[in-house]
């Protein structure tokens, strides 16, 4: 009965939050598509993994860069401290691919040097836009109604689902990687816009 409710509930939510977008659509194939894509890469990946591809694919790392010493010293203790990588350099986000997850091991590995890294990081920072946010509870609405009439066995989904609900209805947005992802694939990456990846950093890893 629980349960029941609860799919209720979401089912008003995503018919009353999308009404005001049925003008443009989200493209589902693409949804579908992006979805299959990581649960092919990370097949360990939870609602809450997904959920975060989506958000990064809208907004990037989802916050600016205030302190740039701050942020290069985080980098070199995150590259001086993780000993796994997950193999694959890069991956798309969501279902634009607005944006790459470009993994640490790129450095680590002499492919990319630190400060063509961080630099392609930080002019990827200065694209984000957290104006068009208050939009976002809606498009994830419909996402989220791609996602589950997809039947997928997500671990966790009932938890996540409500998790993202109630992060959302206090006007956050951001989540981290679950736990599941974190001990499975040790990510380690940073954001970069898809311009600038394909322009700048790819050419570098294609080469190498």
């Amino acid at each position: 009965m629980k349960n029941t409710f609860k799919y209720l509930t979401l089912i008003f939510l995503i018919i009353f939050t999308t009404k005001s977008v049925v003008c443009c659509p989200l493209p589902v194939d693409k949804i579908k598509k992006s979805v299959e894509r990581q649960l092919n890469d990370f097949p360990k990946s939870t609602l809450q993994d997904l959920y975060k591809s989506f958000f990064q694919d809208r907004f990037g790392p989802g916050h600016l860069v205030s302190d740039t010493s701050k942020a290069g010293n985080y980098l070199r203790y995150e590259l001086n401290h993780s000993t796994e990588f997950h193999d694959k350099y890069y991956e798309p986000t969501g279902y634009e691919s607005n944006y790459y997850r470009v993994n640490l091991s790129v450095i680590k590995e002499n492919k990319i040097s630190y400060q063509d890294f961080f630099d392609a990081f930080l002019r990827s920072v200065e694209k984000v836009n957290l104006n068009d946010i208050s939009e976002w509870k809606k498009e994830w609405a419909e996402i989220e109604a791609v996602i589950i009439s997809m039947n997928l066995n997500l671990e966790n989904f009932e938890k996540d689902l409500e998790m993202i609900h109630s992060v959302l209805e206090q006007d956050k947005y951001a989540v981290h990687h679950s736990d599941i992802y974190n001990s499975e694939y040790h990510p380690h990456y940073r954001i970069i816009e898809k311009s600038i990846f394909e322009k700048e950093i790819l050419p570098l890893l294609v080469r190498n």
